[in-house]
This record gives C-alpha cells, sequence and structure tokens, in this order.
C-alpha cells in the first residue's frame, strides 16, 4: 500500500509487516504523520467562492506535475512488497544440507588400493627378466654371483659352474719314471674359490737339466681321472691324481704344472 505525504504528496510505500512506515518523507524530509495541531496550522485556509461552491484546498497537487522520477521510484518501490492482501507468510530461509561425499564406485576403489602393488608387481618381473637373460655374464662376475645363485635357486634356472683356475693351489706333484718310456704323475691340489668349480685341465711341461723344454701336454679331468666327474670340486675340497704319460725323450729330469 501508499500512503501520500501530506506536505508534497509523496506516495510512500508502506506494508505493515515487511516494510514500516519511515517518519520522514523521502522527497521533502517532512514527517509524515503529524500531530492534530500542527496539522491544524500548516492546512491552508479554505478560499472563499462568489459562486457558493464549495471550497477546495488550495495546494492539491496535479498528478501529472509530478515529476517522473518520484513515479518511477514509487512504482520500483511497489514491487518490492507484497500487496496488503497477501497474508502468507514469507518463506523462511533454509541452510544447505551438507550433501555427503561421493563415494567412488567400488571398481574404483579396487583399482586404486591395488594399483601401486600391481606396478612394483611388474617392475619386479621385469628386473627378472633382465638378471635372468643376462645370468650367464652375472654369475661371471663375484660380485653378482651370490645374487644370481640365489635367483636360480628360486625360479629352478641353471648357471655356468664357477671357473677361476687361479684359485687352485697345487699342495703336492710328483713325476717319476714307471715302464719304459713312459712316467708316472701324481699330483695333489686343492679349490680355493668362493665356489664349487670343476675339475680343471692340467697342463704339464717336461724339461731336460738345462731347462729345455722337452713337450708338454694338456690333460682334461676325464684323461687324468680315466672318467668324466659327475661332481664339482667344493670349495675347500682337495684331489689327488695320478695318471701315466709317455716321456717325450730321455733325460726328463724338471717339471712344471698350470691349471687351465
Amino acid at each position: 500500500m501508499f500512503v501520500p505525504c501530506p506536505h508534497c504528496q509523496f506516495l510512500v510505500a508502506h506494508h505493515p509487516q515487511l516494510r514500516p512506515l519511515p517518519d520522514a518523507c523521502p522527497r521533502c524530509g517532512r514527517p509524515l504523520q503529524e500531530t492534530d495541531d500542527a496539522a491544524d496550522d500548516d492546512a491552508p485556509p479554505p478560499a472563499a467562492a462568489s459562486d457558493g461552491s464549495a471550497a477546495v484546498e488550495a495546494d492539491a497537487v496535479d498528478p501529472a506535475a509530478q515529476d517522473v522520477p518520484a513515479i518511477a521510484e514509487a512504482a520500483s518501490a511497489a514491487t518490492a512488497v507484497s500487496t496488503p492482501g497477501d497474508s502468507e507468510p514469507p518463506p523462511a530461509l533454509q541452510s544447505p544440507a551438507r550433501s555427503a561425499p561421493a563415494r567412488a564406485p567400488a571398481p574404483a576403489r579396487d583399482l586404486a588400493r591395488w594399483r601401486w602393488p600391481l606396478v612394483a608387481s611388474l617392475v619386479a618381473l621385469l628386473l627378472l627378466q633382465i638378471l635372468l637373460a643376462d645370468r650367464d655374464r652375472l654369475a661371471a662376475d663375484p660380485r653378482w654371483r651370490p645374487l644370481m645363485e640365489n635367483v636360480c635357486a628360486l625360479v629352478r634356472c641353471d648357471l655356468q659352474p664357477w671357473r677361476e683356475p687361479s684359485a687352485f693351489s697345487m699342495l703336492d706333484r710328483k713325476v717319476r719314471p714307471a715302464a719304459p718310456g713312459t712316467l708316472r704323475v701324481d699330483a695333489t691340489f686343492r679349490n680355493e674359490a668362493r665356489w664349487a668349480q670343476p675339475w680343471p685341465t692340467l697342463q704339464l711341461a717336461l724339461a731336460d737339466a738345462d731347462g729345455r723344454i722337452l713337450g708338454s701336454g694338456v690333460f682334461a679331468p676325464r684323461q687324468y681321472l680315466g672318467r668324466v666327474p659327475g661332481t664339482s670340486l667344493s670349495p675347500g675340497q682337495s684331489a689327488q691324481v695320478t695318471f701315466v704319460v709317455q716321456e717325450p725323450a730321455p733325460g726328463t729330469v724338471a717339471f712344471s704344472f698350470e691349471f687351465r
């Protein structure tokens, strides 16, 4: 509803519940509600009509003469309030309900849980394939040999036997005549390596009193053992062998052994 200003006739928007009536007019600044005495003092005297007609207010305002901005302000204020006939109370503001955090689907949670273990497994499998593909070369290195032995024991693969001829030490050796034109060779040696080794190949050189080499020969394990050995020499294990060779020339007085 609208209440006209008693002084300038400006329409002031007013709603009993939502918008109380202000004390002063927004346009002229004079009070909108006055006492009866003040209203009588401010009211202009009625003009006498010569023709006996009723008196009219001297300060009546032509509605067409009102300022356009005032009408626009009153219209905008009218749209901002409800009509007096609206008895329905304004809706109460409700606090937004907290929505529960969205949970990922079960397959996505399972994939995220097993992602890193799966990546670690794939990396371990790749490293294992690299080790197995190059296991012979790595097994020949003393630094890698223990690891490769453990890996092959786990996956049941074969490793090339450890070969370190310089790790064999000669404990005792003898060369003496046997039958005419032959020599009997006795040798005792030991495996000083950290790992088991196949039986070594022996190289025997015979010399005369002047140190000239009369003859030499290389003897495989099946030649100086008389059979193919079925086992290797464990670390610290000693072996004694005896075999007969042809004397290359009379006068053999010196000899030497070399492991291969």
